[in-house]
């Protein structure tokens, strides 16, 4: 972001088009870390994730520290074109005629004016709306990753339910059977001693 300050005219598109580059490359490579931390073991796999979520926090505000440059570049060239276009025009003497149509241009540049404005504003809306899409898709990606974790465990304990509920249902057999055998012992004992 230093070497954009300090760019100059010619070469600020390059530097630009550099830092988006490496800005999509840190993307992809906190998507593959992302992957990476949900393999990592179970004590660490939630600090691996806050890390992974603040450097995502991080490069978000790179990507907007970029983004408001390029806006206030935008701007200060069009100021500068505009100026220069002032300065260029040449004013002349009215020779004859001295009736200037000046209602119908101050209306066609108040409606340039406002249809640039809006364009603005559509611009600035579907930027935003594209800012929330992504902010949404993280966070539903990070959800998925929760519930799947979640789904994970709770295999793991219906399983174990299963095998006590196995358990109890065959200690249910080895009590009955216990009880008759011990039934049919004292019926004998009796039967015979008796």
């Amino acid at each position: 972001m230093g070497r954009l300050e300090t760019a100059d005219k010619q070469s600020v598109h390059l530097v630009e088009n550099e830092i988006q580059a490496s800005i999509d490359q840190i993307f992809s490579h906190l998507e593959r870390l992302e992957i990476l931390s949900s393999k990592e073991p179970p004590n660490k796999r939630q600090n691996a994730k806050l890390r992974v979520d603040q450097l995502k926090y991080d490069v978000q505000h790179l990507q907007t520290a970029l983004r408001n440059f390029q806006h206030r570049r935008y701007a200060r060239e069009q100021q500068e074109r505009q100026r220069e276009e002032l300065l260029s025009r040449t004013f002349t003497t009215n020779d004859s005629d001295t009736t200037i149509p000046m209602d119908e241009s101050l209306q066609f540049n108040s409606s340039l004016q406002k249809v640039h404005h809006g364009m603005d504003d559509l611009i600035g809306g579907g930027h935003s709306i594209l800012e929330g899409l992504r902010a949404q898709r993280l966070t539903l990606k990070g959800t998925q990753k929760k519930i799947l974790d979640i789904a994970n465990v709770l295999g793991l304990s219906n399983t174990v339910m299963r095998l006590i509920e196995k358990r109890a249902f065959q200690d249910k057999y080895f009590m009955i059977g216990g009880i008759l055998l011990t039934c049919v012992v004292m019926f004998l004992v009796v039967q015979y001693l008796t």
